[in-house]
């Protein structure tokens, strides 16, 4: 592995970290802004001479601005397959970003906390993540971030629509702003559903760990505004905290009701998902993440003397198929990632002592 990504699997990600009142249910924070380059092509249309003059034009202002402030040491376009894997398992890019080439380049913070993709869907795709519900402070980062820059490009930019985007979607402010939020009890009452629908319906994006098109493993639901054109920047962000503080409430109301009205089925639920995490010797994926979904519940409920939450949510990140080979050391077929995602579940619950 190539410069500071060796380090990368040693260390748990930034924003995994409890850090707010709400982080039994809010995993993390991202603000996200897209922006391209006025009088050039975006990505989708340009030929490679243009795409590698654009990397180029933004590569040298990340650079004049300091806009990284500690930049990890690495080449995107030196990385294979693998190591791109990993950095889209640690939210640092995007699944449309795995198929970039030498046309593209990263810039990404030590910490893990600030990423910049150049020549995504978009010229510039500008990401901060921190854990908890903590978007205003987010968009004061990329914000800064976006004016160093704007200092340097020329933004294409429209006195009617806002900034010109390569998806209708992003027109306007260019922002996407969503939370990560860990919801079993809903799920597990039969409420998401009903859920889903009603936040669609407010203009609201329901999405999976990784964005559109993935699914809700591990009770993981990713909330964020469907579009950003005639809102300003923080009137998104206030949309967006209200729903996420509504949803809070009702999650909140179902963890009581099971743990008051179906106690039996509660414990029964965590307590075999336990069993199955603790003991066994090949798991796979799907199966993994939702049984910690079901452990780091129990976590919250109390059902757990002796816990780091912190190792539950690690664990989140260490069960996927970039991490479990890197640690493992050597390519590992399905059965082999099976088997080594169980060594290390058993390893990481070893000194948890349950109280169910």
């Amino acid at each position: 592995m190539k410069s500071d990504l060796s380090n990368l699997i040693r260390k748990p990600v930034s924003w995994l970290a409890p850090a707010t009142p709400e982080e039994d249910i809010v995993i993390s924070s991202r603000i996200r802004l897209a922006r391209n380059l006025a009088d050039m092509p975006f990505p989708a249309s340009e030929d490679k001479t243009s795409l590698q003059a654009v990397c180029g034009y933004c590569l040298e202002a990340l650079n004049r601005t300091e806009a990284i402030a500690d930049p990890m040491d690495l080449d995107f376009r030196a990385l294979d397959s693998l190591e791109k894997q990993l950095l889209l398992e640690r939210r640092l890019i995007s699944r449309e970003f795995l198929k970039k080439n030498d046309d593209s380049a990263l810039i990404a913070e030590k910490d893990e906390s600030v990423s910049i993709m150049v020549n995504e869907e978009d010229h510039l795709r500008i990401q901060a993540l921190s854990p908890g519900l903590n978007l205003p402070e987010l968009w004061d980062k990329v914000n800064k971030i976006d004016d160093s820059l704007a200092a340097e490009l020329n933004f294409a930019f429209d006195k009617k629509y806002g900034y010109l985007t390569s998806s209708p979607s992003n027109l306007g402010t260019g922002m996407c702003a969503s939370v990560m939020m860990h919801l079993p009890a809903m799920t597990l009452t039969g409420k998401m559903n009903s859920v889903i629908q009603g936040i669609s319906k407010l203009g609201m994006n329901v999405r999976g760990f990784y964005g559109k098109s993935t699914l809700y493993t591990g009770n993981l639901y990713q909330i964020s505004n469907q579009s950003s054109l005639g809102e300003s920047e923080e009137q998104i962000i206030f949309r967006l905290n209200a729903l996420v503080r509504q949803i809070i409430r009702h999650e909140k109301e179902a963890r009581a009701h099971l743990l008051s009205r179906e106690r039996d089925f509660i414990l029964d639920h965590v307590g075999r998902s336990y069993g199955m995490l603790r003991y066994c010797y090949q798991i796979s994926s799907k199966e993994a993440l939702d049984s910690l979904s079901s452990l780091r519940l129990g976590v919250d409920l109390g059902m757990f003397s002796s816990v780091d939450v912190n190792a539950v949510n690690y664990l989140f990140l260490l069960v996927q198929p970039a991490h479990l080979i890197y640690h493992a050391g050597k390519e590992l077929e399905r059965e082999g990632r099976n088997s080594e995602r169980a060594v290390i579940i058993r390893d990481t619950l070893k000194g948890l002592r349950e109280k169910l």
